[in-house]
């Protein structure tokens, strides 16, 4: 038997997003699949910013790190 997947980001966070957008009920399988995808994307991006910190050699991801790696992405 498989292992489920524990996401990162809260589902009750996730479940006020898609409500925000509209919606009036959300299943738990709609939180858990938006939550997935979030991540995925985070995941993708940190990266990608993590790689221009170390170009202009930092350690530290800053807020322009995010923005410029969102830019390229």
């Amino acid at each position: 038997m498989a292992k489920a997947k524990t996401n990162i980001l809260p589902l009750a966070s996730v479940e006020r997003i898609i409500r925000s957008a509209g919606a009036k009920r959300v299943s738990e399988t709609g939180s858990h699949a938006l939550a997935e995808y979030l991540e995925g994307e985070g995941v993708r991006i940190t990266r990608r910013a993590i790689e221009l910190a170390k170009h202009a050699k930092r350690v530290t991801v800053t807020g322009e790190d995010i923005k410029q790696a969102l830019k390229e992405l």
